[in-house]
């Protein structure tokens, strides 16, 4: 499976960032309304122009949203009025996607006559700058995140998020259900929205744009079954990480499937590995089993056991050990003497 098909540059309009977080971030639009429809937000870091209102500009990271704090506004306070609007116009001169003033702070004489020339928007807030900027980086972080599409099931199963792909008609829809009746949660069924929150960490969603449609499954022969309203609330989630990847594939009688478990297989999904485990599929398996057993597995694993390393390592003892007398007499009596 080609995971990184599907995905995109992802970028915002500032309209974008003031329409949803006007109430949120305090925003009040001082200039630049012209520039709200054509600015763009492409990066999720912010920056705050100190250096370049100074004069250094070499280094001027022009796409980030520009954040004016107290020490900006006071440095800029020092300058003469000839020394300010050169300032103020060597740095909005750059277009950079929008300028926010944090803690209510006044703004310098000529700043909103440059950005409204310059189709620069100007906002401030009434958030201390710091809190702001944790803020505005959390939202950014979201709407920014690297994204794509996957085929399949996303299913919580004992806190482990469990993406179940295959071909279609291999019983992934029919395993996700089967989950569900047995007290676990489906997050998506069909088409699964993924995004990268980190470095190492990927969640999905599903990808209906209704909330009416989500938590719904095809079952074939019976058609579009309701989740939500035939086993509860308890059996639904909006979200949640992708953690191992299950993959069924039809049964092959040639092929040498795993059976020790002593090598681990990884996927990666936006340039994120997560394990993989293949689960051949015959007539009769019991899929949703081998699921749970999975991710019980799994959480053994992330605590640092692995079921078949110590299997391994005791049988390897035991080949090794010459006297097998000792070992056989040393089995517990309350076993050799149950005549039930």
């Amino acid at each position: 499976m080609d995971s990184k098909k599907g995905k995109t540059q992802k970028s915002i309009l500032v309209r974008t960032l003031y329409d949803e977080k006007k109430s949120d971030f305090q925003l009040e639009l001082l200039a630049g309304a012209k520039g709200l429809d054509c600015q763009k937000i492409i990066s999720s870091d912010i920056n705050r122009p100190g250096l370049a209102l100074a004069g250094f500009t070499e280094k001027f990271l022009a796409e980030r949203i520009q954040i004016l704090g107290s020490t900006e506004i006071s440095y800029v306070s020092t300058l003469s009025a000839t020394q300010r609007k050169d300032a103020i116009n060597n740095v909005i001169s750059f277009t950079p996607p929008c300028f926010i003033i944090a803690k209510n702070l006044e703004l310098p004489e000529g700043f909103i006559k440059i950005a409204n020339n310059f189709k620069v928007p100007v906002f401030r807030t009434s958030i201390d700058t710091t809190q702001f900027i944790h803020m505005l980086i959390a939202y950014l972080d979201y709407k920014l995140a690297p994204e794509t599409f996957l085929h399949g099931d996303l299913v919580d199963v004992y806190g482990v998020g469990l993406l179940l792909v295959g071909e279609s008609g291999i019983g992934k829809s029919e395993c996700a259900l089967d989950l569900v009746e047995r007290g676990h949660r489906l997050v998506a069924d069909d088409l699964i929205k993924v995004l990268r929150r980190s470095e190492f960490i990927i969640m999905g969603f599903s990808a209906a744009k209704s909330t009416k449609l989500q938590h719904h499954i095809e079952i074939r022969g019976v058609g579009i079954v309701d989740i939500y309203a035939l086993y509860g609330i308890r059996s639904v989630r909006t979200q949640k990480r992708i953690e191992v990847q299950v993959e069924l594939v039809h049964w092959t009688e040639n092929l040498d499937y795993e059976r020790i478990g002593l090598e681990d297989k990884y996927t990666e999904i936006l340039g994120v590995q997560i394990p993989l485990v293949q689960i051949p599929v015959t007539p009769g398996k019991n899929l949703a089993l081998v699921c749970e057993v999975i991710a019980k597995n799994y959480l053994l694993k992330i605590l640092g056991y692995s079921p078949a390393k110590a299997f391994n390592e005791e049988l390897l003892r035991i080949m090794k050990k010459p006297d097998t007398k000792a070992e056989s007499s040393s089995v517990d009596p309350w076993i050799t003497d149950d005549i039930e």
